[in-house]
């Protein structure tokens, strides 16, 4: 265990009940990030300050929706229980001992400078959030075999919110357990294993022509890059994994959670995935975009901004016609509002052009970003839209 230099900075529970019961509180999962901000903090290497959490009595659950910690009215957290297990569980902080000397550090090159010394490898890196830093954790389990010491992982990831103030109280810790080497970086370099771990994420109005550029990009991919692509069309979801969803605000949210954390998961895996969802709300892509960055993946945010004038004129599928005489209630852009995206990373109108001119446009962003390795063959032109 870490013993008591560092239990002495626990939370522990003070027998003032919160006045709403435990039981009527709402589940709230805080991602990867807020999960590894609580075991840093249970553990007493960063301050509550850095949590970064609401104030009213809220209960935390995990990814699993297993109850870890609750936070009472007095601003005091309680835990419940341990958060479900991740990969390397047996070498994070508490069921691993700290022997110093000790030598900490957040990125690959460093392995090659440990001391001599050196007792206890303590890695900082989220096993569940980046491949980067799995990777990491990876080749210094590796390392520490080879040397016969121990290993230790504390989930501070590498893209972790003020990584630089939680590393030094991490450090501060450490240092008063016993002597330390300090291999680590507050400015750290990001480190990007193979694969892509890219999501492209089109958002537009029904008939903007983002699911005609999302397929137009997809097949490009796969035959001039050779790349494996998953495509996860809004329809297509809909019918697959979304069918028992009404078109309510909360069921088109959840629509669309689903559909991120499906493409996040493809990313955190090194693969691409491609979405075309109408996505009308602000908040819900958003989160999107979160949820990819917690998994180390690439994100960009397509906003295929065609006016609803010429989506209507359209109108391929019949839907507005059917929504202007009432027979489809909550339709964006008719009964029901699209919150344009202002964090897009590319903003494109299909009126009058063609899919190659809207296509080619996503390319040259992915390339300008390094995302794409060259084409294996002369990219072809596409179809009007």
């Amino acid at each position: 265990m870490l013993g008591p230099a560092v239990e002495s900075g626990l939370t522990r529970w003070s027998g003032r009940l919160a006045s709403v019961p435990l039981s009527e509180l709402p589940d709230v999962y805080p991602g990867i990030a807020g999960l590894d901000d609580l075991e840093l903090f249970r553990q007493g290497l960063i301050s509550q300050e850095l949590l970064g959490f609401a104030q009213e009595p809220t209960k935390y659950v995990d990814q699993e929706g297993v109850p870890v910690a609750w936070l009472t009215q007095t601003g005091q957290l309680t835990w419940i229980a341990p958060r479900s297990d991740r990969p390397y569980e047996r070498w994070h902080t508490g069921t691993t001992e700290l022997v110093p000397p000790m030598t900490v550090l957040d990125q690959p090159r460093t392995l090659g400078e440990l001391p001599h010394d050196t007792a206890t490898v303590v890695v900082l890196a989220s096993t569940e959030a980046s491949r980067a830093d799995l990777n990491l954790v990876r080749l210094a389990r590796q390392r520490a075999l080879e040397d016969d010491v121990h290993l230790v992982v504390l989930p501070l990831g590498s893209a972790a919110a003020q990584r630089a103030e939680k590393l030094a109280q991490v450090l501060g810790v450490l240092q008063r357990i016993g002597p330390i080497t300090d291999l680590t970086s507050a400015d750290l370099p990001r480190h990007e294993p193979e694969g892509p771990g890219l999501v492209i994420f089109f958002t537009g109005l029904s008939g903007s022509g983002k699911s005609t550029v999302a397929r137009a990009l997809t097949h490009q991919l796969m035959e001039d890059y050779g790349l494996e692509v998953s495509l996860l069309d809004g329809d297509v979801v809909r019918r697959e994994l979304s069918q028992e969803l009404t078109f309510s605000v909360a069921d088109r949210n959840t629509n669309v959670r689903r559909i991120g954390w499906v493409a996040a998961e493809i990313a955190r895996h090194g693969g691409i995935a491609i979405v075309s969802p109408i996505a009308p709300f602000d908040a819900t892509r958003r989160r999107v975009r979160q949820m990819v960055a917690e998994r180390g993946g690439r994100f960009l945010l397509v906003h295929i901004a065609t006016p609803l004038e010429e989506c209507e004129r359209r109108d391929r599928k019949g839907l507005y016609s059917q929504a202007r005489a009432g027979s489809i209630p909550n339709f964006t852009g008719i009964s029901s509002p699209y919150e344009p995206p202002a964090d897009a990373d590319l903003r494109l109108d299909t009126t009058g052009v063609d899919v190659a001119s809207v296509k080619n446009a996503v390319f040259d962003e992915l390339h300008a970003r390094g995302w794409l390795p060259d084409p294996s063959f002369t990219p072809s032109e596409g179809n009007s839209l």
